[in-house]
């Protein structure tokens, strides 16, 4: 049997990759204990693969614990199997979307055809269908097309002026989201971080101040992913007062203030405070029931179905398995088969997390395979999912399970 250093790094556990990085810095399983706060026994389960390490603010505790980034202890990015056609495709394209990012705020340098073919109302279905590959969870057809898009765009809005130029600028900000959402669900996590950035400075030219804030709501996930709550939860709160100091700012407004209170929710779960957690969550569903519809303004499809998804996602974000379950069971049964496939199978993923937390590994198994069958490169990119498929295969082999870890990557 190889050595654990030896193995490919998607094939490690998080337990494993949290070892090595102790003994880097020379420390042994106490030390970790004492400077992280977890039980010296939690340690020795992680590290051995006995307890799965999969929750977000674990692994954060641990990332600041040892002063490294999350993605240091979840492997990401992973190289999918050679196995795997759809996964390769859908990587194939990373370079050329980096390279579109890079030249942001660069001038394009149009050629005379490039310039004479700049047409916003193209421009505008080329987004959309972007937009669809996004929400399809479309890896590889994402990669594919959000090059060229990104370059048309650059070169839209140098050449264009006035109330155009602010269009453009709204059309690069929602090519640049769909490029932050290819490469998050890629694990590439510092392209995705870039990307953010980008569509920061773009939705600022548009001078639209609702536009303006929903790109906040990313910035405020950025910092989230890393731990930095205090941070994250000072844009959320100015966001939500800009928003409360409009008035009545129609739908959309009221859409995007229910996704800032969901995103509040998420920031003090993963804060491990259950109370604020809850009430956040409580403040988007008043929002949802306003609304009374599933809406998708500026991509962020918020409504009652989204805010069901978010009260099963809450408590696995806290490993509260058994609240998890009960609220999972009655949502899944009330899910629009027409949702959107990413959020769908990011609803699944949930799901099979809150059975591995109860315990009942077949329904988790189950429920994976279900994301998988729904967007599978990017349930198979999942830390969460690979680490917990990990879990599952140090204590049982059965076959359907060991085929699923196989598909991952993980065996």
């Amino acid at each position: 049997m190889p050595h654990q250093t030896d193995m490919p790094e998607g094939a490690q556990t998080n337990g494993q990759r949290l070892k090595r990085l102790r003994m880097r810095r020379r420390w042994d399983q106490r030390k970790l204990s004492e400077v992280s706060g977890y039980s010296l026994s939690a340690v020795r389960k992680f590290e051995q693969g006995q307890r799965s390490l999969d929750r977000a603010d674990v692994i954060l505790a641990f990332s600041k614990a040892l002063d490294c980034h999350p993605t240091e202890i979840t492997g990401q990015p992973y190289t999918p199997p050679d196995s795997d056609l759809d996964g390769q495709a859908a990587i194939v394209s990373v370079g050329a979307v980096r390279r579109a990012l890079m030249r942001h705020g660069r001038p394009s340098r149009p050629t005379e055809q490039e310039a004479a073919e700049v047409n916003l109302t193209t421009l505008r279905e080329r987004v959309a269908t972007a937009n669809q590959y996004r929400q399809g969870a479309s890896l590889a057809k994402s990669g594919d097309l959000l090059p060229a898009l990104l370059r048309d765009l650059q070169v839209a809005v140098d050449v264009c002026s006035g109330d155009q130029r602010r269009e453009a600028f709204d059309l690069l900000a929602s090519a640049y989201e769909c490029a932050m959402q290819y490469l998050y669900k890629l694990g590439r996590s510092s392209d995705a971080t870039l990307a953010t950035e980008r569509v920061l400075w773009s939705a600022e030219q548009t001078e639209d101040p609702l536009r303006i804030l929903s790109a906040y709501w990313y910035d405020a996930g950025e910092l989230l992913s890393i731990g930095e709550h205090d941070e994250a939860g000072a844009i959320i709160d100015e966001a939500l007062t800009a928003l409360g100091a409009m008035g009545d700012g129609g739908p959309e407004a009221v859409s995007l203030t229910g996704a800032f209170h969901l995103k509040a929710s998420l920031n003090a779960a993963r804060a491990t405070d259950s109370k604020a957690a809850e009430m956040h969550l409580q403040k988007a569903q008043a929002q949802a029931d306003l609304l009374g519809e599933d809406r998708n303004d500026f991509e962020l499809q918020f409504g009652p179905t989204n805010v069901a998804i978010w009260s099963v996602s809450l408590p696995v974000e806290m490993g509260r398995g058994q609240d998890a379950v009960r609220r999972a069971e009655r949502v899944t049964r009330s899910l629009p088969k027409e949702y959107a496939p990413e959020r769908r199978s990011h609803h699944f993923i949930d799901v099979g997390r809150a059975y591995y937390y109860n315990g009942q590994h077949d329904k988790a198994l189950d429920a994976f395979v279900k994301a998988e069958r729904l967007a599978p490169q990017a349930t198979r990119m999942h830390a969460g999912v690979r680490e917990t498929t990990h879990t599952m295969l140090n204590t049982a082999r059965r076959t359907a399970l060991y085929e699923f870890g196989m598909r991952l990557g993980v065996v």
